[in-house]
Order: structure tokens, then sequence, then C-alpha cells
């Protein structure tokens, strides 16, 4: 081809014309979990609302999930296909193919929905829950791996079915998928987004050889293979993309991400804002905006008559809502926790996790029954009431690959005091009073130097006029998903039409 012709080309690939090729893009998420169908964790916060962002750019999008047996009869499923096949190790298994929609707003029953849902059904592999034990374990139960590889290979037929073009799957569950499409020539493009970098999938030979029929000495990491095999690799926030590629935060596996380190890509997870907004969060006991903030006082009244009988705006209320587990700095907050009550301040926390944590947050509770409380438990309505009535928002996190606390903090009003790390470095704007500030850093997983921003944090809590400027950058930031959407966009071009997207475009927020 000839120079001219090639640039000719070049240039016709980047008009709307060809743009409008999106429209024809087929992207089919496959994923353990999906909100508002089935939720565990955050993972399924992001299958549920990056796939609606991107159906309103105007790419065909759809999800496949295990058809669990708890998910409501309210969504209406409906029979597809019947009896498809799925080689499964040495033998032969099938799945029916079901039919639902994400729901518009988020609640089951409101109608068809923007983006499809395949449900994969198999009574004898998929039970009620996602997960065989409570919660996600970092290495996966031995029921786990038969779950997700079925899941996995499942997830390929329904790909070959809708005839996708790209597979964008998500942590360990999926991460075997690019492995099994290597061979296929030609075959759909992978992607693998990488959630937390910690959750790997990692069985022994005789889970491997019972399963999968594969005879082999060593144990078999479902996400090393996967970063090892996808075309692109994402993860959830341009620092934590850097930050996994270091021996401190790569769990093992930083050598062989320094070896696709040019395919890595960090797009930060965005935020579903219509969910949630405090002019109209049915939680909150008063309403509010940037342009009307007097409900906020309202909220925090609410907040501290709840939890500790009388309000008083004077006092800050620092709130957090968290797992507790040594990830989220829990320890960091037990080494202050004398300190801190020697402030003038009251503190709320909202969580359930290890016994070590809720037992100690116990005894605090009854040791300092006028500055703090803690609810072990999970109550969203409470943790949005929290987000509302609180001054200071704690996030001392250990790693944090993006973060939605701080986000839904900001969004609120209340002012972030979190470790300049992952997605909360590049999320909250440090304060240094320069203006556009929107929270308080530290840098160092030191709880002196978390203290000591707790303290910068309430000083500045002290100048109003200061402190209601830092509310209202925070409240102006914007964490839609849209913003996201439209970089996942550019990527899905840049695999399927290298020549289309400027390589500095596409590739905004890489490492």
């Amino acid at each position: 081809m000839k120079t001219s012709v090639f640039y000719s080309l070049r240039s016709y690939m980047k008009t709307s014309v060809f743009y409008s090729l999106r429209s024809y893009m087929k992207i089919l998420f496959i994923a353990s979990e999906c909100a508002p169908i089935i939720k565990v964790g955050g993972l399924a916060d992001v299958v549920g609302a990056l796939p609606k962002a991107l159906k309103k750019l105007g790419v065909e999008v759809s999800v496949a999930i295990p058809f669990y047996q708890s998910i409501k009869p309210s969504y209406k499923p409906k029979l597809l296909k019947k009896g498809v096949a799925v080689r499964f190790g040495v033998k032969k298994e099938v799945f029916d193919l079901w039919q639902t929609f994400l729901p518009a707003n988020n609640k089951a029953g409101d109608g068809q929905g923007l983006v499809s849902v395949f449900l994969i059904k198999n009574n004898k592999i998929f039970g009620k829950n996602v997960y065989f034990k409570k919660d996600a374990t970092p290495r996966g139960s031995d029921g786990e791996a038969a779950s997700f590889f079925f899941l996995s290979l499942a997830g390929i037929e329904v790909a070959k079915i809708i005839k996708a073009d790209i597979l964008h799957c998500h942590d360990w569950h999926t991460a075997t998928v690019p492995f099994w499409c290597r061979g296929s020539k030609p075959g759909p493009k992978t992607v693998l987004t990488i959630h937390n970098l910690e959750y790997q999938g990692v069985f022994g030979p005789g889970v491997i050889g019972r399963i999968l029929g594969i005879k082999r000495k060593e144990s078999w990491n479902c996400l090393k293979r996967g970063i090892l095999s996808a075309d692109i690799i994402t993860t959830v926030s341009p620092s934590y993309a850097k930050e996994i590629l270091t021996d401190e935060f790569g769990a093992g596996l930083q050598g062989f991400l320094r070896e696709r380190k040019k395919s890595l890509i960090g797009i930060l997870n965005g935020l579903d804002t219509d969910e949630f907004d405090p002019r109209k969060d049915l939680a909150l006991k008063s309403a509010y905006s940037v342009g009307g903030f007097g409900g906020k006082a309202a909220d925090k009244e609410f907040l501290q008559g709840r939890f500790f009988g009388k309000a008083d705006r004077q006092i800050p209320v620092l709130g957090m809502v968290s797992r507790l587990t040594d990830q989220k700095g829990i320890d960091l907050l037990m080494e202050i926790f004398e300190d801190l009550m020697a402030q003038d301040l009251q503190l709320i926390v909202l969580g359930t996790g290890a016994d070590k944590y809720e037992n100690f947050f116990k005894r605090m509770t009854k040791k300092f029954p006028r500055k703090f409380r803690a609810k072990l438990l999970f109550d969203e309505r409470l943790a949005r009431q929290i987000y509302a009535g609180s001054d200071i928002f704690l996030m001392p996190s250990f790693f944090e690959p993006c973060g939605l606390g701080q986000q839904i903090a900001m969004r609120y009003g209340t002012v972030p005091v979190a470790r300049a790390v992952g997605g909360l470095k590049d999320t909250v704007k440090n304060f240094a009073g320069h203006g556009g500030e929107t929270g308080f850093l530290f840098e160092k997983y030191d709880s002196r130097d978390f203290l000591q921003t707790i303290k910068r944090a309430l000083n500045a809590f002290q100048n109003k006029e200061v402190w209601r400027q830092i509310q209202l950058n925070g409240m102006r930031q914007d964490f839609s998903w849209e913003k996201s959407a439209k970089a996942y966009l550019s990527l899905y071009k840049e695999l399927l039409f290298p020549l289309e997207v400027p390589q500095d475009h596409c590739c905004s927020g890489s490492t």
C-alpha cells in the first residue's frame, strides 16, 4: 500500500462515519457478579454500571454471569437456548442460556433496561451464593474453582452465540478466559480488569486434575494466566497500575506485570452519580446541594442525635464505612485511638470484618460512649447517613486499588482524610492552602502520620470559610462513569481498529 493511500485510509478512519462503527462493536463482560442482580462486593458495582455508561455512548454491550439460585424472579429472566454444550475437562457439561436486563433505576421489575444480561444456568455447578464462604478469599476455595472455570468456558460459548468482538473479563474468576481464547484464530480480543491483585485464584495440582483433567506438578494461578494471555490488562486507577509493578504492591505477580507493562493501563472507576446524589437520596434526613448546603447541617444533627443523644455543630464528626480488614488500615486507627479520643471530636465506624477489629471497637464503644460508636453490620441506609452527616471521612488504607468511599464522601460534601495510595491518590487533592483542594493525604503507612493528618483536618475545620470551600470543591468533582466509559471506548477501538485512535490518546492513564 502506497504511503498516500495509507494516510488517506487513516484519515477516513478518523471520520465520524468510521467512528459510528462503535455501534457494531460487540462487547461481552464476563464476571462473577453484577449489581443490582447479584452483589457481594464492589466488583458487582463496576460490572453493573460501566456497561450502562458504554451503552449510552453507542456501544453494543452485554454481560454474562451465572444464574445463581438466589437471583430474584422479579428480574423476569427468559429462556433463550437450552442445552448449550461446554467441554469441561474430560467431560461435556451443558447449560441453559437465559436473558434479563440491567434495570434502568437499579431496582428489579422496572421494565426492560439498557443492557442485556445473559444468565448461565447449571444448578449442579452454580448454587445460591456467589462465593462458597461468607466473602471472597484471596486464593479462592476448591468449590469456586469448578464454578468459575465453568463460568469462563461457558462465557466463551455465549460470546460465540452473540458474536462478540471483545471479551471483557474481571478478576481471577474469569481471568482464564483470555488463556482459553489464545488458540482460536480469528478469535475475540480480550481485556482483563484487575480490581484487586491480592485475589488471584490459586489451586493445587489435585484440584486442577480433578476439574480440568490436566496433570501438573505446580499450582494453577488463574490471575497470572490472564495477565500473560490478555490482549490488554486494565486496573481501576492510574496510580494502582504503577504500584502493582513494584515489590511492595505486586502480590508476587510484579514480574509478570512488568513483562506486560506496555499493555497495562489504569482507568479510574466511576461513581453512579444518580444513585449517590445528596439532592435526592431518600436515606437522608434532609437533601442538599452545592447551591443549597443547609441540609447537610441537618443530616449532621440527625447523626449526632442518633449516636450521641444530642447535636453540637461545633464538634467535628469523623465517619468510617469500611470492611474491617488489615488492607483498610484499621491497625493504624487502633494505634492512635486513645490519642484520637483526647481530641474534641466524635467518631462513628460502620462495618464488619475480622474478629480482632470488631472486638476492639466493642471495647472502645464501652470505654468512650460519648465520643465513639461502632455499628458492626452492613447497613446501606446508615452508610449513606454517615457519608452525609460526617464532617471528615477516614480511609487510611494500606493499599486501595480505586476506592469508592472517598468518592461518595466528596459527593456528599464530607472531607476525606486518606493515605496517598492507589485511587485515593488519584481522586483526593491534598490540602495545601492553594485552592481547589478536596481533602487531606498522608504518604507513609504510619499511625503518627495518620494522626497528624487528622489534626491538620481538624485545624482546617475551625476555619469555616476554608472548610466550606474544601467541601464544595469535593462536591464539584466529576466522578461519573461517563469519563471512565469514554476511556474504555478508546481502548476497545484501539484493539479492534488500531489505526483509528492516536496512541497518545488511547493510552492516557497508562503506566
